[in-house]
């Protein structure tokens, strides 16, 4: 298949690894992966702060960019983010057509219609669960709340790890209770964002994990965030890392100090 890739602004911007293991991932499992240049951001802050205007040029970039993929020019688009996925698949067309441009409205529905999470893309388009990863650590995973209940991916990203030889996945105890993050919620609230971040660490502390997984790099940089400022020990990393390391090309683990980078 001919995959576009929309790394997302915040990977790209801030944690480059995260596409980066992506195309790494799909092209070991003999795919062609693109990287139309003029991506930017999907809209999806505006949108959510409530600043439909402003979000139509960002739309309108989005949308034309990735447009080839409904002329058939691409199989598909993937985005490593449930919660950019989601606003493409959710939110650009209607914005569109609340702002009277219909044609866009149009062609957005059919970019989301090709554009795939990356557990989605994997299970679903691709069909497989095993894709050949090796990593030796103890690992849990965090459901993160737009891929959860925006998306329902289930338990796509769960069947993928399990898959990975040498991984020891252990349960997070209240998975599917949000980080706290949230975007602009966590500025706009950040009392409440602390509490519900500090309530999300100690129960990845209690799994003794080595490293906490999901599928959004902006949950992952909260939750990291937190983690690091409390010198635990525990590494924050994209499943598209995970996935995309084995025993000739390990995915090491990170350096940053995401005490540096998050927002709450």
């Amino acid at each position: 298949m001919r995959i576009a890739l929309a790394a997302t602004c915040i990977a790209d911007t801030l944690f480059p690894a995260a596409p980066q293991a992506v195309v790494r991932l799909l092209e070991r499992l003999g795919h062609e992966v693109v990287f139309p240049s003029g991506q930017a951001c999907c809209g999806q802050m505006h949108v959510n702060t409530g600043y439909f205007a402003e979000a139509v040029p960002v739309i309108r970039n989005h949308v034309q960019t990735f447009a080839p993929v409904a002329d058939g020019e691409w199989d598909a688009v993937v985005m490593p983010s449930g919660s950019c996925t989601g606003s493409v698949r959710h939110q650009q067309a209607m914005v569109a057509r609340r702002a009277g441009l219909d044609e866009l409205a149009t062609t957005a529905e059919a970019v989301a219609a090709r554009t795939y999470e990356l557990s989605e893309l994997l299970v679903d388009v691709l069909g497989v669960t095993d894709v050949g990863a090796w990593f030796p650590h103890r690992v849990t995973y965090h459901p993160t709340c737009h891929s959860l209940r925006m998306l329902h991916v289930g338990d796509r990203p769960v069947r993928l790890l399990r898959a990975v030889e040498d991984l020891e996945l252990v349960e997070l105890p209240e998975a599917e209770s949000c980080c706290g993050f949230g975007g602009t919620f966590a500025l706009k609230n950040a009392d409440v964002s602390a509490a519900m971040l500090a309530d999300k660490t100690a129960a990845v502390r209690s799994t003794a994990a080595d490293v906490v997984t999901a599928g959004d790099m902006s949950c992952l940089m909260h939750i990291g965030g937190g983690l690091s400022r409390q010198r635990s020990g525990v590494h924050a990393l994209h499943l598209a890392e995970i996935l995309a390391s084995t025993r000739e090309d390990p995915t090491p683990m990170p350096r940053t100090t995401f005490s540096e980078v998050t927002v709450s």
